[in-house]
């Protein structure tokens, strides 16, 4: 009797997918879904796996199949496409308005290149592409605004200011668990920028 043929090996898992379901992990915590000593379980499996297959029983009872319109969250995984991130984001403007919110891709690093403008940058419903968002300004005058959701952490000391207002908390102050690190860098003139923290929409 022929031996049964051999199966196929085990996918191995990319950092990408094992930064995706820490990412999944750390906003079913924020919700409510998963409890400290659950959460640092599956995270420290999460940190060890080696294949797909591991990381898949982690997230299971924590999102909901396409379709399905269940409360579950539904953050891209394995195998899933999504909107590639970029690697870098310029947004120039001058004398006007920029507005960013809903549900979009953030890059792993954000320019913003503004004069006299007023700039809304809502990161409550945008899909996080990596642990950190680096946020380089180049402003001179008016007004930025960071709308953040609980979990998002906001690192300034690397930020040049000079003849501005800056009102920046470095978190919700919660004691929610970091689900982004946010460093903003670069310099801003004569304007004002400031942060708010709000829940995410759904």
């Amino acid at each position: 009797m022929p031996a049964d043929p051999p199966g196929s090996p085990a996918l191995r898992a990319s950092d990408a997918e094992r930064d995706r379901i820490i990412d999944l992990l750390r906003t079913a915590i924020v919700e409510g879904r998963l409890d400290p000593v659950e959460f640092d379980e599956r995270l420290d499996v999460a940190l060890a796996a080696r294949t797909v297959d591991e990381l898949t029983p982690l997230i299971t009872d924590l999102i909901a199949a396409p379709g399905s319109g269940g409360g579950a969250l539904t953050l891209p995984f394995a195998g899933t496409p999504a909107e590639p991130a970029a690697e870098l984001l310029t947004i120039k403007e001058r004398h006007g308005s920029v507005r960013r919110d809903g549900r979009w891709t953030l890059p792993h690093r954000l320019a913003l290149r503004t004069a006299w403008c007023e700039v809304l940058l809502d990161l409550t419903s945008a899909v996080r592409s990596a642990p950190e968002l680096v946020i380089e300004l180049r402003v001179s005058g008016g007004n930025v605004e960071l709308v953040l959701a609980p979990g998002m952490v906001v690192n300034a000391n690397e930020l040049s200011v000079r003849h501005s207002m800056v009102a920046i908390s470095r978190d919700a102050g919660d004691n929610t668990p970091e689900t982004l690190h946010i460093r903003l860098v670069g310099r801003i003139r004569h304007g004002r920028l400031g942060t708010r923290w709000q829940a995410p929409r759904r």
